[in-house]
C-alpha cells in the first residue's frame, strides 16, 4: 500500500504563524545569532554541491552567507511555501533553485525582482535509472506509457510526483501525451503496484539494489549509485526526458541587494557551472546539443494548469 505523506500546497501558510517563524529567522541571520549574515541564500540544490561553493564565495568576497536548505522528500516545495508566505517581509535575498517550474511560479506570484529577477544556468535531467543484473537493455519499453504493462507490474519506482522535479515531470507529460492518456497511465502505475518513494535518491537506491528493476530518478542521483559501483545505467536522452536547469533568482526588497546581485553573478558564472557539472550536480553547462531532443513544455500553460494536475496527482497518489 501506498505511504502517506501529508501534501505541501506550494501557497503561503496562514500567518500569524510563518510570520513569527520569519522574524526568528530573520534574527538569527542578521544579528542575534552567533554570525551575521551579509546575504542569506534560500538554496534547493543540494547542500553537499551547494556548501562549499558558498564558502569559496565568502572567501573570494569577504561577504558571509547564511545559507537555508530544504529536504529530499519535499524538494523545493518548502522554500518556495516559505518564500510566498515572507513577501510582504523578504528574509531571503536569493532563491537558488534546483528546477525551472518552481521558479517560474515563484516569478508569476511576484516573489522576485519584475526586471530581470531570475536566469537558468547549466542542466540535468529526468532519466530512466535501470539495473543491468535484471533487465536486459533490449528489454527495457521505449515509452514510459509502458510501465503499466504487467510485465513490469511491482518492479518500477519512482518519488512522489506531488513534489520536486517529479511533480514537474509529470506535468510535463501531461501536456505532451494529452490529459486523457496521461491520467490512465497515472492510475496504472498506482495499479501497478509501482514504489512510490519520498525522493530521487531514495528511487536510485532502490534501484541500485534490485529492489526495483527500473525508475525514474533525476541524473545526479543516478550518478551517485554509479560511482559506489550500482549495476545500474540509465537510457538515453529522448523525447519523454526533461531537462532541469538551475536557477538562481533576486528577491523582490530583499534586504542585502548589493550582496545578492554579487552572488548570483558568482552562482551563474562559468567557474560555478563547470564545478557543477564536474562534481556530477549537473550534466552539462549549454542546452545546445539537446536542443528539439526532448520535452518542450509551455510553460505558461503548465503554469495555468498547475492547480489541477496537482489535484489529480493526490487524488491518484495519496491514499
Amino acid at each position: 500500500m501506498i505511504p502517506q505523506p501529508s501534501p505541501i500546497p506550494l501557497a503561503p501558510v496562514r500567518l500569524p504563524g510563518l510570520l513569527v517563524l520569519a522574524m526568528v529567522w530573520l534574527a538569527l541571520l542578521t544579528g542575534c545569532g552567533p554570525r551575521r549574515a551579509d546575504v542569506v541564500v534560500y538554496a534547493a540544490q543540494d547542500r553537499v554541491y551547494a556548501e562549499p561553493l558558498l564558502r569559496q564565495f565568502e572567501q573570494e568576497t569577504g561577504l558571509r552567507v547564511a545559507a537555508v536548505y530544504d529536504s529530499e522528500a519535499v524538494k523545493t516545495v518548502g522554500l518556495a511555501n516559505r518564500l510566498l508566505a515572507e513577501r510582504a517581509h523578504p528574509v531571503a535575498d536569493v532563491f537558488w533553485g534546483n528546477e525551472e517550474f518552481r521558479t517560474r511560479q515563484l516569478a508569476a506570484e511576484g516573489v522576485f525582482r519584475a526586471t530581470n529577477g531570475w536566469s537558468a544556468f547549466g542542466w540535468r535531467s529526468r532519466r530512466v535509472i535501470v539495473n543491468t543484473n535484471l533487465v536486459a537493455l533490449p528489454d527495457v519499453p521505449p515509452s514510459l506509457l509502458a510501465l503499466t504493462n504487467e510485465v513490469w507490474r511491482g518492479k518500477v519506482a519512482l518519488a512522489y510526483p506531488i513534489f520536486g522535479t517529479t511533480a514537474t515531470h509529470f506535468a510535463a507529460l501531461r501536456q505532451h501525451w494529452g490529459s486523457a492518456v496521461w491520467e490512465a497511465w497515472a492510475r496504472g502505475l498506482v495499479a501497478n503496484q509501482a514504489f512510490v518513494l519520498d525522493g530521487n535518491s531514495v528511487v536510485a537506491r532502490m534501484v541500485a539494489r534490485g529492489e526495483a528493476w527500473i525508475g525514474l530518478t533525476d541524473s545526479d542521483d543516478f550518478r551517485v549509485v554509479q560511482a559506489e559501483g550500482a549495476p545500474v545505467t540509465v537510457l538515453p536522452i529522448g523525447l519523454e526526458t526533461l531537462l532541469i536547469p538551475n536557477t538562481v533568482a533576486l528577491v523582490a526588497g530583499a534586504p542585502h541587494a548589493d550582496a545578492a546581485g554579487r552572488l548570483r553573478e558568482f552562482l551563474a558564472g562559468e567557474a560555478v557551472v563547470g564545478r557543477l557539472v564536474e562534481v556530477g550536480a549537473l550534466e552539462g553547462a549549454g542546452l545546445a546539443a539537446t536542443a528539439g531532443q526532448t520535452l518542450q513544455p509551455d510553460w505558461e500553460r503548465l503554469l495555468a494548469d498547475l492547480d489541477d494536475t496537482t489535484q489529480r496527482l493526490c487524488a491518484i497518489f495519496l491514499r
